[in-house]
């Protein structure tokens, strides 16, 4: 029901209450049928089904199956290997998992633990979770508001509702009945679970409990938000199972020639360890083949990429979130706090007959007004800064103080010059403050307040010096400047002062008349600094920027047009216009809206799914409760280090300084992040596709074997990890943020990557066969240890070539990646421990590989990885011609 929109006798009777409260027998009645006011929990995964689920992956299967039978063979610790990084991966997605089931638990956390209420017509604290519904609820300042309600009373009551509208200034409340439909932050005749009492007093009554407040339908759309896949978790596992189906086809087809042959052949073979070898051939072909540390890659490039982002302010807490906002092509972002600096400023002032557009630097040389502007602006004020600094009070008035400390005028020195007296505190029913102190010897009293309210109340102006009778055409002046002010989205202020008789030593309401009108100051939250030139990056970047805001229309349309978000032809709505369009009316516009003022948690989600619906990945900000239901929707959501700890366990990564800069930066990472992790994949399966090239020649062509089973293990142990690590450490390309983002369905193997597989494996494939049929000219064992040569050291040397599908290694700085000099050197020291003495026997190298039989190797594998770069230069100005 629309409880804002009925009178308080209304509510009551709708509720079944009055201002005495419920009895006892009421309440028991009450809460046996609506149950007790808490957010209950949702039902969770148990941890083992979660683990099991982690191996439910058609490669994981694929490698758990070759594990398995290289176990039965006797082959225990390749096996064990395989089966200690399957286990690793599995409980690091299981730890992810379980730390994202904290947000409801956050909501939780922020009910109320107590309230005070009216019941059997006396005043009694009772624990929240007892509230029911036709409760009478008393609150001062500093109490948490326990359930939402209609207002029956309000002594100066103001409330802090940040946490559901995002917006950082109390609302003063009233109890006047509304009579239009109103956005949630609109509706000030009501109370909402969980927010703050910062001002006043006052009473309410019950009309919505546990899942039925505000807050608990923000924590049924948590609940009911999709989790989702990021577009690199979406195609590895499109691709693990196509390739798992092809490789388990490919070992069943090469062990089916084997054993053909070999029942065919010499019938004094043995046949049963003849099948055996094919057999342990087989997997060994299946293990080589399946990159099986690719998880633990992506991984580490992902926590390489977390690293990064959190030296300029940005946390992560989901590992494929690095991945996720490097693809991004919306950001919905916050106005305050992420895109201006949460603090308001005075940025412009107007006095009459005074011409100066700013105060000059030197007090010395202010004028009258100007001084007597500053003065009732810091005098009539009730906000300070405390020893450390901080600053205490309404942001109104904390930004009057500043501005006369940036204007070289200590606020501190004002006050001790001019002692309060008396004063009439703010009242949201008069919309004034007024202070009285003793100014050049005679008392006075100040007053600031709402301009329409003083223009009223003014009977004098002071101009040049002089207290001018006012007339029509001064009140027009003052008029004409609050209106081009709030065309501005600005807050504007009126000052006045006033002369008390001798002897008065108190005001009331009544003195509050017949005011000199001194001036006009006009504030807003100002963008920062640097979103500006984050906003154009942005859009070179090809990423749109949509302000969702719980602020006024106005307000965000001005910072909106200010910070170049907006373009011409862009549009701005409130929620209630969007909540009269229809889905359909909704898509053709979305290019169009750049601004959303005054939404409500289930606007911001319906945005978010907009997008989605176009094939966006979307990026969402938010730092209140309101946000945690889009940032949970989000592909990736974003919260502010200041915000709640229900948004920050919602969303996948931090700002700890809330700043759209740090997001735009954070970008630029990401893709950094996903072009490394593609240099990578494509490192380790054009590898792997030279190692198959040669093995299928030989199948086809009825060769023998290549490589021995625990040649291929060896070769995967060292080509499998630490290059492809290295290539993780990368530099950002640069272009990166020059590039259009990614589109959705956009393939694994897109933008060149699958071309450099196939041409990199294609050279390594044919270096391999050559150096095979060099070594069988000699011998069987000669050609495999040649073989093996070649496609170990090529494949450690490719690592250069798949720095970059543009530049060249020296191009992109040879020495610059120390990580891949590394892994190079690492590759050759290994290898060189399989033509030990010792250890010949076990690599099946023989005696007779000397020097000039490795150097034929080496060569043949430097050749394919020059023969890639010479490949990679040409394809790259064919590409730039076209």
């Amino acid at each position: 029901m629309e409880f804002y929109r009925q009178s308080v006798e209304d509510v009551l009777k709708a509720v079944d209450s009055t201002e005495k409260g419920l009895t006892n027998e009421e309440v028991n009645h009450r809460i046996e049928k609506n149950g007790y006011n808490e957010i209950k929990d949702k039902e969770k995964v148990p941890t083992w089904k979660l683990f099991v689920e982690t191996f439910k992956d058609a490669m994981v299967i694929v490698l758990l199956v070759a594990a398995g039978i290289q176990l039965i063979l006797g082959e225990i610790v390749e096996s064990v290997i395989i089966f200690l990084v399957l286990l690793l991966n599995s409980v690091i997605s299981v730890v992810q998992t379980k730390k994202a089931e904290s947000s409801l638990d956050a909501l939780r956390d922020m009910s109320a633990p107590e309230a005070k209420v009216i019941r059997n017509g006396e005043n009694q604290t009772i624990p929240a979770r007892e509230l029911v519904p036709g409760d009478i609820v008393l609150l001062e300042a500093g109490d948490y508001v326990p359930a939402d309600g209609r207002i029956i009373e309000s002594g100066s009551l103001k409330v802090n509702e940040g946490m559901l509208t995002g917006e950082s200034e109390a609302v003063e409340k009233s109890t006047a009945t509304i009579s239009d439909e109103a956005a949630l932050g609109d509706r000030i005749n009501m109370l909402f679970s969980s927010s703050l009492v910062v001002y006043g007093r006052g009473s309410f009554v019950v009309t919505g409990t546990a899942e039925n407040t505000e807050i608990g339908k923000i924590a049924d759309l948590i609940a009911t938000a999709e989790e989702k896949q990021t577009p690199l978790q979406r195609k590895l596992d499109i691709f693990s199972k196509k390739l798992g189906i092809v490789i388990l086809l490919l070992c069943i087809l090469i062990f089916a020639i084997q054993v053909t042959r070999i029942w065919l052949g010499d019938d004094t073979v043995n046949m049963t360890g003849a099948i055996l070898d094919a057999l342990m051939f087989s997997v060994a072909v299946a293990v080589a083949a399946i990159p099986e540390a690719l998880s633990s890659i992506v991984t580490i490039v992902l926590s390489v990429g977390t690293n990064k982002m959190a030296k300029q302010n940005a946390i992560i807490r989901k590992l494929p979130a690095v991945e996720t906002l490097g693809s991004a092509s919306v950001i919905c972002t916050d106005k305050t706090g992420t895109l201006t600096q949460n603090k308001m400023t005075v940025t412009d002032h107007f006095l009459p007959g005074e011409e100066n557009e700013k105060l000059p630097a030197n007090p010395s040389e202010w004028s009258k007004a100007e001084t007597m502007l500053v003065n009732i602006a810091v005098l009539c004020n009730d906000s300070y800064i405390n020893n450390e600094g901080k600053e205490v009070g309404d942001p109104t008035e904390v930004a009057l103080i500043n501005f006369a400390s940036k204007n070289n005028k200590d606020y501190n020195g004002i006050r001790n010059s001019f002692k309060r007296e008396a004063e009439l505190p703010f009242d949201s029913d008069r919309k004034l403050m007024s202070t009285v102190h003793t100014i050049d010897g005679e008392r006075m009293m100040l007053t600031k307040g709402g301009p329409d309210v003083m223009f009223n109340r003014a009977g004098y102006v002071y101009w040049n010096g002089k207290e001018e009778s006012m007339s029509d055409e001064l009140l027009q002046l003052f008029e004409q400047a609050n209106e081009d002010f709030s065309n501005q989205a600005l807050r504007v202020l009126a000052y006045g002062y006033k002369r008390l008789p001798v002897g008065k030593t108190q005001i009331d309401e009544k003195d509050e008349n017949d005011l000199v009108l001194v001036g006009l100051t006009a504030m807003i939250d100002p963008p920062r600094e640097a979103v500006y030139g984050s906003i154009e990056e942005a859009k070179k970047a090809g990423i749109r920027t949509v302000m969702i805001t719980g602020d006024h229309k106005t307000t965000a349309q001005a910072i909106g047009k200010d910070i170049g978000l907006m373009d011409e032809d862009d549009i701005a709505l409130t929620g209630q216009e969007l909540d009269a369009l229809s889905d359909e009316e909704l898509d053709k516009k979305l290019e169009q809206i750049s601004v959303y003022a005054r939404v409500s948690p289930e606007n911001k989600i319906r945005i978010v799914r907009a997008w989605q619906k176009k094939d966006n990945v979307a990026a969402m900000t938010g730092d209140g409760v309101n946000d945690a239901p889009a940032l949970k929707q989000a592909d990736i959501g974003v919260a502010m280090g200041s915000g709640t700890d229900v948004a920050k366990d919602s969303a996948a990564m931090i700002l700890t300084d809330d700043n759209f800069v740090s997001i735009v930066n954070a970008v630029g990472v990401g893709r950094t992040v996903y072009d490394n992790i593609k240099k990578a994949i494509s490192y380790l399966f054009a590898g792997n596709l030279g190692a198959i090239i040669a093995i299928l020649y030989a199948v086809i062509f009825n060769l023998p074997n290549p490589f021995t089973a625990i040649q291929l293990l060896f070769i995967n142990l060292v080509n499998d990890s630490l290059p492809a690590i290295a290539l993780g450490m990368e530099s950002k390309e640069p272009d990166v943020m020059k590039r259009k983002p990614r589109k959705v369905d956009e393939g694994l193997f897109a933008g060149g990557t699958m071309k450099a597989i196939v041409t990199r494996g294609l050279l390594i494939g044919i270096a391999v066969i050559i150096s095979m049929y060099i070594g069988f000219s000699y011998s069987t064992e000669m050609g495999i240890a040649m073989a093996f040569t070649t496609l170990i050291l090529s494949r450690t040397l490719q690592t250069f070539a798949a720095r970059s599908n543009r530049q060249t290694a020296f191009g992109a700085g040879f020495f610059k990646n120390k990580f891949v000099i590394g892994a190079v050197i690492v590759g050759f020291i290994l290898y060189g421990i399989t033509i030990l003495p010792f250890a010949r026997n076990i690599f099946s190298i023989p005696a007779e590989f000397g020097f000039m039989e490795w150097l034929i190797a080496t060569g043949l594998a430097l050749a394919a990885v020059i023969l890639m770069e010479v490949v990679k230069v040409i394809q790259v100005k064919v590409m730039d011609k076209e």
